[in-house]
């Protein structure tokens, strides 16, 4: 599905990532984990769209998104989810749904009448992403008075109504108490039960070798091990770098 081939970033003369391959096959949860400044977002922001690529390709679905513009990749399947949140603070929990649900490229149909509530089939999508990410009881608050662990759920909510193949994950789990962790992992599974494939970046190291197929690691934006948790976890070069265990 993703395949990225000797991936490198520069800014100015920082190199952030430096030569990074990799590749996600469909309907997998694949993790990417690393320190602090290891390269992991920025790898997000150059399959997103965000950043621009100093060299090397992007490849979705067979196509080369390296250029694509930003605003182009939802309207191929992919969404993402921001480690610091980025939602519409001052429109209600379901206009953002709305917002969101229009990004993946179908043609509008009724854009007034949409607006106030029509157009049953995308009522009913947003009510059942509403439904799965329990905060059907809070689609008529603003964003910006939602908890911060809503606000969480409403920025998972907000990539999955994108339609999305793909779904980028910049540490979801930041701020969480135990039991939103326990219910963000529960969604993840159920997002590959659904047929979506997942890039998960997260620090919780419980949550992301729990729930992902295989997983990449980075340090210092380069790729030092890749393979299932188990072996990632056994593998020296990670224990060093990132588990903090002497080689």
């Amino acid at each position: 599905m993703l395949h990225v081939r000797a991936l490198s970033k520069n800014f100015g003369g920082i190199r952030a990532l430096d030569d990074l391959s990799f590749h996600i096959q469909p309907g997998e949860i694949h993790g990417l984990i690393g320190p602090n400044g290891s390269g992991k977002s920025t790898t997000v922001n150059l399959i997103s769209g965000l950043y621009t690529a100093s060299s090397g390709t992007i490849e979705f679905l067979g196509k080369d998104i390296t250029s694509l513009p930003l605003h182009h990749r939802p309207m191929l399947g992919i969404s993402r989810t921001f480690q610091n949140i980025r939602l519409f603070g001052r429109l209600s929990v379901w206009k953002n749904l709305w917002i969101a649900q229009r990004q993946n490229g179908q043609k509008p149909v009724g854009f007034l009448h949409k607006w106030i509530g029509g157009e049953g089939a995308a009522r009913d999508e947003i009510d059942e992403i509403l439904e799965f990410s329990a905060l059907h009881h809070r689609k008529d608050v603003l964003a910006a008075n939602l908890s911060f662990g809503e606000q969480r759920r409403l920025e998972l909510a907000r990539a999955i109504a994108c339609k999305p193949k793909l779904i980028l994950m910049d540490e979801p789990a930041a701020g969480m108490n135990l039991e939103e962790i326990s219910n963000l992992e529960d969604r993840i599974v159920n997002l590959k039960q659904r047929g979506m494939t997942v890039l998960l970046i997260e620090h919780h190291m419980n949550l992301v070798m729990s729930v992902s197929d295989r997983i990449t690691v980075l340090n210092f934006g380069r790729k030092i091990a890749e393979g299932t948790a188990q072996s990632v976890q056994s593998d020296p070069a990670v224990q060093e770098a990132y588990l903090g265990v002497p080689a």
